[in-house]
């Protein structure tokens, strides 16, 4: 072989040399990706290649948590919840890879067993699993929170691909009582409404997880839990013996005045704790669907009205406040007329010269404009705000508003005559009774509220109230005040506030409505109200009265003077308050009515409060209400309908009648000889049977 073809032999490659170092090298490259892929499955990738195989193997489910309990003040359950069942099908369960015949006749029995169980359409639900096999769905809800009877109907049967899951149910053991309070929850055990929604965070708890372990086939072979975790329990202020007198009350005077609505609330001025807050028309938590929007709107914190008289307290407290005048200073009424900016208002007797005492038990109009117009318009509006009107009181509700007041740049020549007499103002019942409680109070305002503490589910406080309190007034002018309150029960507008066994203080309101139509004063549409607390020397309670378009009697005097009488009556000895004036037994009672008259030579005529302006001739037929008095022409004396009211009511509306009473037991009256509406005589003998409401 010549020399240069040995050389080139030797210098280059051999092409197989070549291909089998670059396979070498392909098969490197390849190794090290598969081993970079691999780490970072290991590594990187590992936690979701761990889910994604359990989402294929496991159907998870979450699992409700049991909702904290609500509680009264004294530890009494308002809300709670209660185990249920809940029924789901998984569609995976009845599928025959092999056979679309077999899954669809499975479809069918379980649909069709399930059907006649709990009572659901069979075709209806055919359709709604078979959607759920098609689509590749893990898990279709059928019925949930079912009581337990039907619970274990379904499970006796073991029907294909049927799971029972246990959730809570919320449920209000005593049905509507504190419903506004309370209010609701959804399906998805999410609070809609009252303390359920605004503290659903805390109440609602951690859900929990059901893991349905599947084989290869999509079969169910095992199941485990993660146990959710339960809400916090809050505590309100509320007493349940309270609110359910408050509710009766109101309630009851409502559908005998035939009103649109009413409202009731009863607070301790001390702390600001709300002991009672009863509206109507009202609702059933447990039935949420029965109810309308009108029933569960929670009219003592999201409706306006004029406040009327009871507004009052404003002027007077400036005044005195202001040292501008003195409870026993005189001023002239003008014998019942004031024109302020060419507008003219009058009272509804006509006063001459009064104390400052006797102007507000006699609820003079022109005796609020003069001191409102000494005050001024500006120290108005700032006791005005000082008293918590025209802000909102914070209380722990959804919905509150603030109420309606204009800024004094806005004020008319003629505002300050209507504001001091509680018109071109609009205040909701919680901030009305919030302002009488500065006054029970030692003219200290404690921020109303309704939470007391709330705990965890084992008993740790982690929260207790501490609500804000700011002086408003001096104690002089708020011990002036409550002096002159209780004239007002005692010789003025509010006689029937008066209670058994301790002193009372208040004060009536009577306002008109704005008819929508004219955007006047309507002449049928009123709003009667009373304010007022006890005892007076150490006031425990207040309580607001509103009626919203009571038919008949309409005057706060007449209407909701007597209401706050009957809750008062009813609550103050089971709040352990003592006595301050001397309590009288119901003959005691009768007796002291009636006095030594026997049988007048005619009847008297209720005296009639000032600022109510009682009809000459009062009147409601026998069909209940009022004592009905004879007019010329008529017959006799009517025999009024006694049923429901207390034993100072009968013993008065009897001695009024000239009739002679005997009374038989204690506390309302439930049955009387005489059939409302007959004609009686006087003298005549009336037999009245009393009894406890519960």
């Amino acid at each position: 072989m010549p020399a240069r073809a040995i050389s080139q032999s030797i210098t280059r490659p051999d092409a197989s040399l070549r291909r089998a170092l670059f396979v070498a090298a392909i098969i490197v490259l390849w190794m090290f990706a598969v081993g970079v892929r691999l780490v970072h499955l290991q590594v990187s990738g590992h936690d979701e290649m761990v889910d994604r195989a359990r989402r294929q193997q496991q159907n998870a489910i979450e699992t409700a948590p049991e909702r904290g309990r609500v509680l009264d003040r004294n530890g009494n359950e308002l809300a709670r919840s209660i185990d249920t069942d809940s029924i789901f099908v998984a569609p995976d369960e009845l599928i025959d890879p092999g056979d679309p015949n077999i899954t669809a006749a499975n479809v069918e029995c379980t649909a069709d067993a399930l059907a006649s169980s709990i009572g659901l359409e069979k075709a209806k639900l055919g359709d709604e699993i078979s959607q759920g096999v098609a689509k590749g769905r893990r898990f279709i809800w059928i019925a949930r929170r079912l009581s337990p009877e039907v619970g274990n109907v379904v499970r006796a049967q073991t029907i294909p691909g049927v799971h029972i899951q246990k959730e809570p149910k919320r449920f209000y053991p005593n049905g509507g009582l504190a419903s506004h309070i309370l209010g609701f929850v959804g399906l998805d055990n999410v609070g809609l409404g009252g303390i359920e929604k605004v503290y659903n965070e805390k109440i609602a708890g951690e859900p929990g997880k059901l893991f349905v372990e599947n084989d290869s086939r999509g079969k169910a072979y095992e199941s485990f839990e993660v146990p959710s975790k339960p809400g916090q329990t809050v505590v309100l202020t509320i007493d349940q013996s309270v609110q359910y007198r408050a509710e009766q009350a109101i309630l009851t005077t409502v559908q005998k005045s035939r009103a649109k609505s009413g409202t009731a609330i009863v607070l301790d001025p001390r702390n600001g704790e709300i002991l009672a807050l009863a509206s109507v028309p009202t609702f059933d938590p447990n039935d949420i669907a029965a109810s309308s929007q009108q029933e569960r709107s929670n009219w003592a914190l999201q409706n306006v009205y004029e406040p009327g008289s009871t507004f009052k307290i404003v002027a007077f407290s400036a005044a005195l406040e202001k040292g501008l005048v003195k409870p026993e200073d005189r001023i002239d009424c003008q014998m019942g007329g004031i024109t302020v900016a060419g507008r003219r208002v009058r009272d509804h007797s006509a006063f001459g010269s009064l104390t400052i005492r006797e102007a507000l038990e006699k609820s003079s109009n022109v005796a609020a404009i003069k001191l409102g117009i000494r005050v001024g318009n500006e120290t108005m509006y700032d006791y005005i705000k000082r008293f918590g009107f025209g802000s909102r009181t914070g209380i722990e509700l959804a919905g509150e508003t603030p109420g309606l007041l204009a800024p004094v740049n806005r004020w008319h020549p003629s505002s300050i005559g209507s504001i001091a007499i509680g018109q071109e103002i609009a205040v909701t019942p919680l901030q009305m009774v919030a302002a009488f409680g500065t006054l029970a109070n030692n003219g200290i305002r404690v921020a109303p509220h309704l939470v007391r503490e709330i705990r965890t589910s084992s008993g740790t406080a982690v929260y207790q109230a501490h609500p804000e309190e700011r002086r408003v007034v001096n104690e002089t002018t708020a011990s002036a005040l409550r002096g002159m309150l209780e004239g007002v029960t005692l010789n003025g507008t509010a006689k029937q506030a008066q209670l058994d066994g301790y002193t009372a203080a208040g004060k009536t309101g009577t306002a008109q409505k704005i008819d929508p139509k004219t955007r006047a004063y309507s002449h049928t549409k009123h709003i009667a109200s009373f304010v007022g607390f006890a005892p007076v020397s150490n006031p425990s309670v207040v309580i607001v009265v509103v009626i919203d378009e009571p038919g008949g009697a309409y005057h706060g005097g007449q209407i909701a003077a007597p209401v706050f009488r009957e809750i008062a009556e009813q609550i103050l000895p089971d709040l352990g308050v003592a006595p301050d004036t001397d309590f009288k037994t119901p003959l005691e009672l009768i007796a002291s009515e009636a006095g030594t008259q026997t049988a007048p030579a005619a009847p008297v005529q209720r005296e009639a409060a000032v600022e109510e302006n009682f009809p000459k001739v009062a009147g409601r037929d026998g069909r209940g209400g009022d004592v009905v008095y004879a007019n010329a022409g008529m017959r006799g004396l009517l025999m009024p309908n006694l049923q429901g009211r207390s034993v100072r009511d009968v013993a008065r509306a009897c001695q009024q009648l000239g009739l002679k009473l005997e009374a038989k037991g204690e506390g309302f009256a439930f049955r009387q000889s005489v059939s409302p509406g007959a004609e009686v005589q006087p003298g005549q003998i009336v037999h009245v049977e009393f009894a406890r409401r519960d």
